[in-house]
């Protein structure tokens, strides 16, 4: 059996997060198993590295690093047997966020998280990919009411325009895996968006 593979993106404020439940409850309803987990994170390894990525800082690419070993160990233990048993695996961010973070919005070449990422996954990419998207300004005015925001969220406007842009660009490379989901609008609309992606999986 082969599950499906689905992981959720966007900028920090976007919402994403808020909608995880409700696609469980939905993917459960139709009958799946549904595993859920995050980035970083997943494994008790990840959660450890998942604290210093958040709150210390390094070298982009210490970062970028620490961020394929933590998921090198999630597709290991979690990932990989989820899927093979033939459950859906719902993941808060994958590798698109690396993209992303590292290499748009902190400059490491792209060439080597590709390396990166062809080492560590192999030919494993999410099914489908719901990028949640909101104007900057949006984002920055949510997380302005966070109560510990992490290093990543403390961070300015031009680092989210390059996030943003990153994710965007992304999304227009790999149309048959991204769905775009406009975050911006009222909670009620973005639910309807998510649900009628997730009925057609």
């Amino acid at each position: 059996m082969t599950g499906k593979f689905i992981t959720l993106e966007g900028m920090d404020g976007a919402g994403k997060s808020t909608h995880i439940s409700h696609i469980i409850q939905r993917l459960e309803a139709q009958g799946h198993e549904v595993v859920s987990t995050r980035e970083p994170g997943g494994t008790a390894l990840g959660e450890k590295l998942r604290e210093l990525l958040l709150h210390e800082s390094m070298h982009a690419e210490t970062e970028t690093l620490l961020m394929f070993a933590a998921r090198r160990e999630h597709i290991h233990q979690l990932i990989a047997p989820a899927l093979a048993r033939g459950a859906y695996v719902l993941s808060d961010r994958f590798t698109d966020a690396t993209y992303a973070y590292q290499c748009g919005a902190k400059q490491v070449e792209l060439a080597k998280i590709q390396l990166l990422e062809q080492w560590v996954q192999a030919d494993l990419q999410p099914d489908i990919t719901l990028l949640f998207d909101v104007p900057v300004e949006v984002s920055l005015s949510r997380l302005a009411t966070a109560r510990a925001p992490d290093k990543f969220e403390r961070e300015n406007a031009e680092f989210f325009t390059r996030i943003r842009h990153t994710y965007l660009q992304r999304a227009k490379e790999n149309p048959a895996r991204f769905r775009v989901i406009d975050a911006d609008k009222p909670l009620e609309v973005v639910k309807k968006s998510v649900e009628d992606i997730i009925s057609t999986l």
